[in-house]
C-alpha cells in the first residue's frame, strides 16, 4: 500500500519508496511493480505522472488525476515553477552552504545548464576506517535544484567530491561497498523532501512534504546524525 500524502480533485502525491520505478520503461525488465500502476489500482482511477524521480530516490512523487491537469502541471515543472527540496547524505564534510553551477551532458552529448543550491544541515565523524583515514566523515544536506536535469543532484555532488552514499554509478564505489559490507545498507540516500507550487486550477499555494523512509533513518543513525534534527 502506497503512502498517500496529498490529494485533491486534480492532484495526488505519494511518498515513493526507494527502489520503486515511476512507470514501465526499457530499463525495467527486472521488476513488475511500478508506482503508476500501484497507485492506479489502489485508488481505482487513472493517474498521470507529473514528473519523475529516480528509481533509487524516495520521497514526494506527484500525479495528476486528469489529462487537463497533467498538461498544466507538467508545464509548471518544465518552466521551473515548482520549488523542490531534497535531503542527501554525502561522503565528507561540505561547506555550510554553496551553489553548484556545472553544465551537464545529455545522452546525445549536448550540454545543458544546471544549477543546484545546497545547505549543510549537520556533519558527523564516526569510528569507521576508510582507506588511509581512521574515521569516516559525512554530511546531511538540503539541496534545491534550480534546474531539472537527469541525475542532476547526484552528478553535482559527485562533481564537488561529496558523492551521495549508495549512489551508483555516480557515487564512491569504495564507500558504497563499505556500507554494504559493514552495515548491510545499499540504499541510495537521496530523499525528495518537499515540493511547493501554485495550484494551476485554484491558484492556492500547495506544499507537500514526505517523511524519511526507514532506510534513510537507519542511515542517519549509522552516521551518528540525530534523526530528530529539524529537517
Amino acid at each position: 500500500m502506497l503512502e498517500i500524502i496529498y490529494r485533491d480533485a486534480d492532484l495526488i502525491a505519494i511518498n515513493k519508496p526507494h527502489g520503486l520505478l515511476v512507470h514501465r520503461s526499457s530499463i525495467a525488465a527486472d521488476t513488475s511493480e511500478f508506482a503508476l500502476q500501484l497507485l492506479r489500482d489502489q485508488i481505482g482511477q487513472q493517474v498521470y505522472p507529473a514528473h519523475r524521480i529516480d528509481r533509487k530516490t524516495g520521497g514526494v512523487l506527484l500525479f495528476s488525476l486528469n489529462k487537463e491537469m497533467d498538461s498544466l502541471i507538467q508545464t509548471a515543472f518544465a518552466e521551473n515553477r515548482i520549488e523542490k527540496e531534497y535531503l542527501a547524505l554525502l561522503r565528507g564534510h561540505t561547506e555550510p552552504a554553496g551553489t553548484i553551477d556545472y553544465p551537464l551532458k545529455k545522452e546525445n552529448g549536448t550540454l545543458q545548464d544546471a544549477l543546484t543550491h545546497y545547505t549543510t544541515i549537520a556533519l558527523s565523524e564516526i569510528d569507521l576506517p576508510f582507506g588511509k583515514f581512521p574515521t569516516s566523515r559525512y554530511a546531511l544536506v538540503s539541496a534545491r535544484p534550480q534546474t531539472g536535469r537527469m541525475h542532476q543532484i547526484r552528478r553535482h555532488f559527485a562533481h564537488i567530491f561529496h558523492p551521495i552514499i549508495g549512489d551508483r554509478p555516480h557515487g564512491c564505489n569504495k564507500q558504497n561497498k563499505l556500507w554494504k559490507e559493514t552495515f548491510q545498507h545499499d540504499t541510495m540516500l537521496l530523499h525528495a523532501k518537499n515540493i511547493k507550487f501554485e495550484h494551476p486550477r485554484t491558484k492556492e499555494t500547495i506544499f507537500i512534504e514526505a517523511q524519511l523512509q526507514p532506510e534513510f533513518k537507519r542511515a542517519l543513525n549509522i552516521a551518528s546524525l540525530d534523526v530528530s534534527i529539524e529537517i
